[in-house]
């Protein structure tokens, strides 16, 4: 076992975790952080999205152990944060969700696109979303979602 101190969602955690054992598992096995989803366990879905060092990362393909004094951010700790909320209404309005199981990963990538291109292009978001997997949406709900979140969290 390998000790492994990090803050998760804002909080100072030491756990201990096998070299073999992912982020997903920490986050949600050892942590109850369970809003990470787990589709493919390869890093092709996006399901598992979280923030490491404010990085969106497929939580399972990194090492738990890799994570030692770094910051994770997963779904949890997005509760009272207002761009998330503004981004969550987006999507609802939008029909940008149905089942539900990619939603929280895209979310999680959806403020990563926010953040790093304030004005997205339509074709920005689909390049950024190219590793998120949808099944049910086609994504055409997913990218308006974006945009227009984008354009009310600037203020224009």
């Amino acid at each position: 076992m390998i000790d492994v101190t990090l803050t998760l969602n804002g909080t100072p955690r030491t756990v201990s975790v096998e070299p073999r054992e992912t982020l997903s598992d920490l986050v949600r096995n050892r942590c109850d952080m369970t809003g990470t989803h787990v589709g493919c366990d390869h890093g092709a879905c996006g399901a598992c999205t979280v923030h490491l060092d404010g990085m969106p990362v497929r939580s399972c393909i990194v090492l738990a152990a890799t994570c030692d004094g770094r910051e994770v951010r997963t779904i949890e700790a997005t509760r009272k944060d207002e761009t998330f909320g503004v981004i969550r209404r987006h999507f609802h309005e939008k029909h940008a969700l149905q089942c539900g199981f990619c939603t929280l990963g895209m979310l999680m990538m959806a403020a990563d696109i926010i953040a790093r291109h304030p004005t997205p292009s339509e074709d920005q978001i689909r390049n950024a979303l190219s590793g998120q997997v949808c099944r049910c949406t086609g994504y055409m709900g997913i990218v308006a979602a974006i945009a227009s979140a984008a354009e009310e969290l600037r203020g224009a």
